[in-house]
């Protein structure tokens, strides 16, 4: 399978119904007018296995040996990704709201880790992840997402690779236009 252009990533948020317009709190606390529930792109296994592809295609230069993602957002994705790339899949949690390796996942040494994730915005999650597997004495030869929405603004110090760039704005939630407008603020992400 050949690699997905940004135009049909977007197309397929657009036919699931994926690219919402609102007030929304994300993830990182800042506010938006508009979110990407990557999960419901996901849902449909032909669209989660032509991101996955796409994804590895990217990164498979690296020669990543496991794929690291971030729960809940990042599982479906890096599992995808993994199953392109021919490695296994693991994923980190929260745990007293530290990120951590748990079910009996590890990462070693040897382990050249990808970190994958469905949205980028500010770069948090992805550096978090990345720490949890330097943290495992892995290295960290990547990062990718099916959305960037950091403006190129997310400071990894590994390579970073997205399917698409989506330049939505974000707002601090004291500078928000949004709630200067009394509209309500919805936070749909899957960290509260």
């Amino acid at each position: 399978m050949t690699a997905v252009a940004a135009d049909s990533i977007l197309e397929r948020f657009r036919r699931s119904g994926a690219l919402l317009e609102g007030h929304f709190r994300l993830t990182s606390g800042l506010h938006s007018p508009g979110y990407l529930q990557c999960a419901l792109v996901l849902q449909h296994p032909a669209d989660a296995e032509a991101c996955g592809q796409a994804i590895a295609d990217l990164a498979r230069s690296y020669g990543p040996t496991a794929v690291l993602s971030p729960a809940l957002g990042g599982i479906v994705i890096g599992h995808e990704v993994a199953r392109a790339l021919g490695t296994r899949a693991v994923f980190a949690e929260r745990q007293d709201g530290v990120l951590t390796l748990r079910r009996g996942f590890s990462l070693a040494p040897a382990d050249r880790v990808l970190v994958v994730e469905d949205v980028v915005t500010t770069g948090g999650s992805t550096r978090e992840t990345i720490e949890v597997a330097r943290a495992a004495g892995a290295a960290v030869v990547g990062a990718a997402a099916i959305i960037d929405r950091s403006g190129g603004r997310q400071q990894l110090d590994v390579p970073f690779h997205a399917l698409a760039t989506v330049p939505l704005p974000t707002y601090q939630p004291g500078e928000c236009p949004l709630c200067a407008a009394g509209k309500p603020v919805v936070k749909p992400g899957s960290r509260t």
